[in-house]
């Protein structure tokens, strides 16, 4: 949003089942096609009765308004707070909920230390703060909008501080949220994105492009769908969907408010979902007009009283008509399918991968740095480790999507835990940022199979 106002999560919605009655609730007729209806929560809902009697009964994904912002959860270098993330996330998932973290690194509510960097140790501190918030909330979310509103309104880049940090960052957010955190799904979040021909949205979708050609770890796309009497829901709005599923990614409203609530509109936002199978669930920015930013336009589903407006049906009603499931949430064969028998893993021999370097950004005081790594043998490699060796003067700040042992000199680099695995022909990429005075490339790369 553009202005600021333990054990695995709790498991995901019902199986799809869209022969079954029609939902009563949001979250039932949301579940009803395995989607989920969501909601967005501040800490200071938690003591408001009316709220949470109405979140309880109708939403099954909540999202956290402010407290889980990087000014929020790292007021001070290096020294992050997480209670009043905690406060949201426990309440909703001792209430059955599943969360979505909102947000990693955006151009607005940056911790203050941010404001007296530039270049490196911008970039640096961007992902120590991923790498500190998302240790903490490890294996627990749905998903992580890692970047917000990085684009202009003619589809270029929106020039801020992390901008200035080189083109790419945006590229290495998402990278180093993946070694982070390999389960949680890792999304892209902006407003008026919702119009297939603006210039705005055709730069994201081109990013999006690029990433998902490149191997770039990204799994959602969220559209805020904050709409009002001069930006209403377009007639492409299913283009734009679908155009955005097409690329491999999930879609998800993640903001959505109408102003004056209007029926129609709510109606076509949740129709336009419904008919997108990778469309996965609708967030409304607050749950009634007393909680939303835009309190005097009266956009949300429930008024001041709590009491369901005729857009609260319309809504309901496009839920329960759905006609698409989102894929994997159908319901499962009631005869259990036989486990096969296990089979060793057939390992390729040492030294039949390689290790490919290039360069991706630099600065004044250190560069990005990739190592693409390709199994050439014949043979499923089940693990890889990648030794180099840095210039005098250089030392490793941060590595993703591999771990390393060692920060200067020779030193290894062995896969995550999830991108071991290499079929015949098929590659993978690890990144790194290095601190330095020179670009000079590393030296002596070798890459050992296992």
């Amino acid at each position: 949003m553009a202005v600021a106002v333990s054990s695995v999560a709790v498991a995901s919605s019902a199986h799809a089942d869209l022969t079954g009655p029609p939902g009563t609730s949001l979250k039932a007729a949301a579940e009803r096609s395995g989607r989920y209806f969501g909601a967005a929560m501040g800490g200071d809902r938690l003591n408001d009765q009316g709220f949470l009697t109405i979140a309880n009964r109708e939403f099954d994904m909540m999202t956290a308004v402010n407290e889980m912002k990087p000014d929020a959860t790292e007021p001070n270098r290096g020294q992050f707070d997480f209670r009043a993330g905690d406060a949201i996330y426990n309440w909703a998932t001792q209430h059955g909920m599943r969360v979505r973290g909102h947000t990693l690194a955006w151009h607005a509510q940056q911790p203050r230390f941010w404001g007296s960097l530039s270049g490196g140790a911008l970039r640096t501190a961007m992902i120590d703060h991923i790498n500190g918030v998302m240790s903490h909330y490890r294996g627990k979310l749905y998903a992580w909008d890692v970047v917000n509103e990085a684009f202009a309104e003619n589809g270029s880049r929106r020039q801020s501080n992390l901008q200035a940090t080189g083109n790419d960052w945006i590229e290495a957010a998402f990278r180093a949220a993946r070694a982070a955190d390999p389960s949680v799904k890792l999304c892209y979040n902006d407003y008026n994105i919702e119009n297939w021909t603006y210039a705005k949205t055709q730069g994201v979708y081109n990013m999006i492009r690029d990433f998902k050609s490149r191997g770039v770890p990204i799994d959602c796309v969220g559209l805020q769908t904050h709409f009002t009497g001069g930006s209403s829901l377009p007639s492409n709005f299913p283009t734009t969907l679908s155009s955005f599923a097409a690329l491999g990614v999930d879609v998800a409203l993640t903001e959505a408010d109408v102003t004056n609530a209007s029926a129609t509109q709510y109606a076509g936002l949740t129709q336009a979902c419904a008919n997108v199978p990778r469309c996965v669930g609708i967030t409304t920015w607050g749950i009634r007009d007393s909680d939303s930013w835009r309190g005097s336009e009266n956009p949300l589903l429930f008024d001041r009283n709590s009491n369901p407006k005729p857009a609260y049906t319309s809504v309901l009603n496009a839920l329960n008509a759905a006609s698409t499931s989102v894929p994997g949430t159908s319901t499962p064969p009631s005869t259990p399918v036989s486990t096969p028998p296990s089979i060793p893993p057939v390992s390729g021999s040492p030294g039949a991968c390689t290790a490919t370097y290039r360069l991706t950004n630099s600065w004044g005081g250190g560069f990005q740095g990739e190592v693409t790594v390709a199994n050439n043998g014949s043979s499923t490699l089940h693990g890889w480790t990648v030794r180099l060796t840095l210039a005098g003067g250089q030392t490793i700040a941060n590595v993703w999507n591999g771990v390393a042992t060692g920060t200067s000199g020779t030193v290894s680099v062995r896969n995550a835990d999830y991108n071991g695995s290499l079929g015949a022909n098929a590659s993978t990429s690890f990144g790194f940022l290095v601190n330095g005075s020179t670009t000079t490339a590393p030296g002596g790369l070798t890459c050992t199979s296992s």
